[in-house]
């Protein structure tokens, strides 16, 4: 994303157009302080949206991973899993990413990233055929 734009609604419409998505802080950002946002934006661009090495699908499933490890919030998770997607990734590949963080950060911070896959890729289970309490979706649902 080019540094010189220097209309804000402009610049959030080309990050929308990159990334796939914004945020609530990227569109208030772009208002209220719109040089640090551009400072952010260009630090993600060279980490996580220009290819490199790596390629953006790679690079969107170890973003996935790093927000469900740090129990980012569903909407962000899920925005990144709508990214994912996008690119041509399938919901068992992203669900894959998802579980590397069952061993190194718990079950809890696995099942933020899961309740946001779930609801994206609109999965099922099965329900017990034996009476059961309910035990309900898990962490922050």
């Amino acid at each position: 994303m080019s540094t010189t734009m220097q209309d804000p609604q402009a610049y959030i419409d080309e990050m929308a157009r990159t990334r796939g998505y914004v945020l609530d802080y990227h569109k208030v950002m772009a208002k209220q302080d719109f040089d640090v946002l551009q400072a952010a934006n260009n630090l993600v661009g060279a980490a996580y949206l220009e290819e490199r090495t790596l390629d953006r699908k790679t690079k969107e499933l170890i973003f996935i991973v790093s927000l469900t490890v740090m129990r980012a919030s569903k909407g962000h998770i899920q925005s990144h899993i709508r990214v994912a997607l996008d690119l041509g990734l399938s919901a068992r590949e992203i669900l894959e990413a998802i579980e590397i963080s069952l061993p190194e950060a718990g079950i809890v911070a696995f099942q933020t990233g899961f309740e946001a896959w779930r609801e994206v890729v609109d999965a099922d289970g099965l329900e017990p055929t034996v009476k059961v309490f309910d035990g309900g979706a898990g962490a922050g649902a």
